[in-house]
């Protein structure tokens, strides 16, 4: 490993939870209930193993082949796999058999497809349902009034477990003007609670990246999934 390379990634880590800990602190939040998805898609295996190095353990992908080949790379480190890309149908079973957590779950059809296979392996997939907040045709994620019967669906499915949500708001460069879609889900979250169909609680709420996760933080979210900041520009 490149140790200049390394020494910057564990920098960028560090400032990264400092600036996590400061905005969790500062809107009364516990700074342990935020934490830290590193994006690691189109980075090479040598630098995700840097920053394994560093202390960070869970990293999201959102290329299946680019995943798999990675994974297999660091086999032999104790890393948390996060898929948070479109996920189509066709490769659901290779995401059951490569992710810990599934962050894009957006439609009752992708649900089926991956409870299908989790239940070939005896797994039950730990997923996140994806609502489009803004309703952006370039972007995937089930509409926010399509989100309680998604829930209902879900939650009937055997081999999957529910734990929260998650969105990617519009670009902005101010940062304060993505807040309102982050609150919108945490509105969206709550109100599934207060209705919850079976008991559960689905408390998280993955929101966040690089240029607006202090806003996120603020709004709720509980892993904020983080890559530029981290790794630099993409490889």
């Amino acid at each position: 490993m490149d140790e200049k390379s390394m020494n910057r990634i564990a920098n960028n880590i560090r400032a990264i939870y400092d600036r996590i800990h400061r905005t969790a602190k500062a809107t009364g939040r516990s700074p342990e209930s935020v934490r830290l998805v590193a994006v690691s898609k189109t980075q090479p295996a040598d630098r995700v193993r840097e920053a394994v190095a560093a202390g960070q353990t869970m990293f999201g992908e959102n290329y299946i082949q680019e995943a798999r080949d990675k994974a297999a790379a660091l086999d032999d480190t104790a890393t948390e796999w996060h898929f948070i890309g479109h996920l189509q149908t066709n490769k659901a079973k290779f995401a059951v058999r490569l992710f810990d957590l599934i962050h894009s779950v957006d439609s009752v059809r992708l649900a089926n497809a991956i409870d299908k296979e989790a239940a070939k392996i005896d797994k039950i997939q730990r997923i996140l349902i994806q609502v489009n907040i803004a309703g952006e045709a370039t972007k995937s994620g089930a509409a926010p009034e399509e989100t309680v019967n998604l829930v209902k669906h879900v939650t009937d499915l055997r081999h999957l477990t529910l734990e929260g949500f998650m969105t990617m708001p519009p670009f902005f460069d101010d940062p304060e003007r993505a807040r309102p879609f982050f609150r919108r889900l945490r509105e969206i979250r709550d109100a599934v609670n207060e209705n919850k169909p079976s008991g559960e609680t689905f408390s998280e709420l993955s929101m966040g990246m690089t240029g607006d996760f202090e806003a996120a933080i603020a709004e709720g979210a509980t892993l904020v999934r983080v890559g530029t900041a981290i790794f630099g520009d993409r490889a």
